[in-house]
């Protein structure tokens, strides 16, 4: 029983279950960033560039069975050796925009966590020697 003890341990500990929650919600988001590069940004970049669809650009590497379209798809699906550049592009960018996004979070999560100046030290306290040498002082002046 010992050993279910430790993993129930392990695994309600904070640190565990914010990485669970970090990879889940990382997961979503990259599926987020991943529509806004494939939805919205590469069609304009295709479009400023003549109406080019990167996720189609690639180079036949082997040769194409007689009857198989000259799609990536296609070719892909028949076997045939294809260098598909313009996945890498789209993936490329995909990458560019979710590291600055993340880049982006952590500045301002650093920025928040920034630790506040220390309380000025209290004064320090006066040995009681010099406290009754002063009470002497005083009493002479009198």
């Amino acid at each position: 029983m010992g050993m279910m003890q430790e993993f129930r341990e392990f695994a309600v500990k904070g640190n565990v279950i914010d990485l669970a929650v970090g990879v889940i919600i990382g997961g979503a988001f990259g599926k987020i960033v991943d529509s806004v590069v494939a939805d919205l940004i590469m069609p304009v970049v295709g479009l400023v560039f003549g109406k080019l669809d990167f996720s189609n650009l690639f180079v036949v590497l082997g040769t194409a069975p007689a009857g198989v379209p000259n799609t990536l798809d296609a070719l892909r699906k028949a076997g045939v050796p294809v260098l598909a550049y313009g996945n890498f592009i789209t993936i490329a960018v995909n990458f560019a925009i979710l590291a600055f996004i993340i880049f982006m979070m952590v500045k301002q999560i650093n920025r928040l966590k920034r630790a506040e100046p220390a309380p000025a030290p209290a004064a320090p306290v006066t040995p009681e020697d010099v406290m009754l040498l002063r009470e002497i002082r005083d009493s002479l002046k009198k």
